[in-house]
């Protein structure tokens, strides 16, 4: 019994040690992932010494090639057996060797399966967000079950309050588990976490295993926000605790940096225009890239510098916006008879070289142009004709000789001409005879009102129109002492009227307003 216990922990060191030379080289998993992951073990005494010695085997493999400690993954064991013992918490161990270290030290509990208590304490001692010793705020949790399947007790409570909270559960069971169970308290798709494997060939589902946590806790750490045509901001989640620097490189996708052999014998990138490098403290966690060229997608690549430990290079692409010509908008205002105010924006005088504005008579007429300088955004047109609609165009001629324009149309004031003269005759005691003269270029109508009081002592008002070839009309009922006006009516607005008050008597007698 001593010598195959004995044989049975030489072979767990001789796993340990292969496992960790062959994930060594999983470099890509460094850097890539933030989040809490338990692992929950089952350590009870249908678990044999071997079986148990090859499920720490698994576990190690499983999470060498991770980054621990702060702003990347931390792992917990939860052994269960009778008595549920938390092996050790998520802030014991921030380096892969103590974690390797911790994981041969773990010894089997036996009794029986309590998985229901194990998961009481995972729920509400390490996986609960925001305690001492527990799960972080904002971040991925996983749990991750090894169970050789045995009577582990009434558990599908308990996984579905845990997958209600947030908390990704995923499970390997050495073969004698009762698959549905399992299948129902895994998180979906269960094809991705669930695994059924003998025992002594646990190692063939590693990589599943390991790319399922990733796929959950991958942290996207290198974001670019606020992307504009000649800048954008570059965040990403520190890495280096205030400790070293960063290196960031960015330039178009066709520029990258060439290389050369330092004094030391060492690479060193070159930068050529127009690849761009930066650096940014340790303790930094964004940067602005300026000086980008609109439209153009550019690389970026962030290398986190330490003395203390190797991180992976993070990359990422984006593209600028296009480049926003002026003018984006053109306005028209304080519009005259003769003259008009034309605006437009926005501003850039640094990539602008003149303003141009072209403007004539609709539908066709004699092109007018009148140059302005960058920095002014309106300018007047005088010397139009009144009542005439403008087809006005600005362009903005650009450093870089591009060219854009706008057109906007724009309409002059009337000559309003006011009514010459008018005269209104009494014709018995209620009627008036109202004449005026008229004629004007560009005249719709004539519009009359009248306003007095009745016999009734109300107060009454009446309106009529007229078209502009009627120089005279007849109003009757109209109350004594009524205020009778005429205006022209244009195409677009009232013309001056002129009013005059009808004053009833035993003849006829004619009042008269001449301008």
């Amino acid at each position: 019994m001593e010598f195959r216990l004995v044989l049975t922990c030489l072979l767990f060191s001789f796993h340990l040690r292969a496992g960790k030379s062959q994930s060594s080289s999983s470099g890509s998993v460094l850097n890539c992932c933030e989040g809490d992951v338990l692992f929950l073990l089952d350590s009870s005494g249908s678990v044999s010494m071997f079986e148990f010695s090859h499920m720490l085997n698994f576990l190690s493999e499983l999470v060498q090639p991770f980054s621990l400690g702060h702003g990347q993954v931390r792992m917990a064991l939860l052994q269960v057996g009778t008595m549920p013992h938390l092996e050790f918490g998520f802030e014991a161990y921030s380096r892969q060797q103590d974690l390797q270290e911790a994981l041969q030290r773990t010894q089997k509990l036996g009794g029986d399966t309590n998985t229901e208590e194990a998961l009481l304490i995972a729920k509400e001692e390490v996986l609960k967000q925001g305690i001492p010793g527990g799960a972080r705020e904002g971040l991925p949790r996983v749990l991750v079950w090894l169970t050789d399947g045995v009577e582990p007790g009434d558990v599908q409570q308990f996984m579905t309050e845990l997958r209600n909270e947030g908390v990704y559960v995923l499970a390997v069971s050495t073969g004698r588990g009762n698959y549905q169970v399992l299948r129902d308290v895994v998180s979906p798709p269960a094809e991705d976490h669930l695994h059924f494997v003998d025992i002594e060939d646990m190692s063939i589902i590693t990589e599943d295993l390991r790319n399922a946590i990733i796929e959950i806790i991958r942290a996207k750490r290198l974001q670019v926000q606020d992307i504009t045509s000649t800048s954008a901001e570059l965040h990403w989640r520190p890495v280096l605790a205030g400790t070293g620097y960063y290196d960031i490189r960015f330039g178009p996708v066709h520029s990258e940096p060439t290389k050369s052999t330092g004094e030391n014998g060492t690479d060193q990138s070159i930068a050529v225009s127009p690849y761009q490098r930066i650096t940014r403290p340790g303790n930094s966690s964004s940067t602005r890239l300026s000086n980008l060229r609109p439209d153009t997608t550019y690389n970026v690549s962030l290398i986190p510098r330490s003395n203390l430990e190797v991180f992976n290079t993070l990359h990422t692409t984006f593209t600028t916006q296009p480049e926003i010509l002026s003018p984006v908008q053109v306005t028209v205002s304080e519009s005259t008879m003769t003259s008009v105010r034309v605006s437009w924006g926005p501003l850039q005088p640094k990539s602008v070289q003149t303003y141009q504005v072209e403007y004539s008579t609709l539908p066709t007429g004699k092109l007018h142009v009148l140059t302005v300088n960058n920095r002014q955004n309106s300018t007047v047109l005088t010397n139009l004709q009144p009542g005439t609609q403008y087809l006005v165009t600005v362009s903005a001629r650009y450093l870089s000789g591009k060219e854009k324009a706008m057109s906007v149309k724009a309409c002059t004031q009337e000559v309003l001409p006011a009514l010459a003269d008018l005269h209104l005759t009494t014709v018995g005691n209620d009627s008036v005879l109202v004449k005026w003269k008229g004629g004007a270029e560009g005249l719709r109508g004539y519009w009359l009102t009248w306003e007095g009081e009745s016999i009734r002592s109300s107060r009454q008002r009446s309106t009529l129109y007229l078209p502009p070839h009627l120089l005279s009309t007849t109003l009757t009922h109209v109350p004594s002492d009524s205020r009778v006006c005429v205006s022209p009516v244009y195409k677009s607005a009232r013309g001056e009227g002129l009013c005059c008050t009808a004053h009833f008597g035993s003849a006829a007698f004619t009042w008269s307003h001449n301008l």
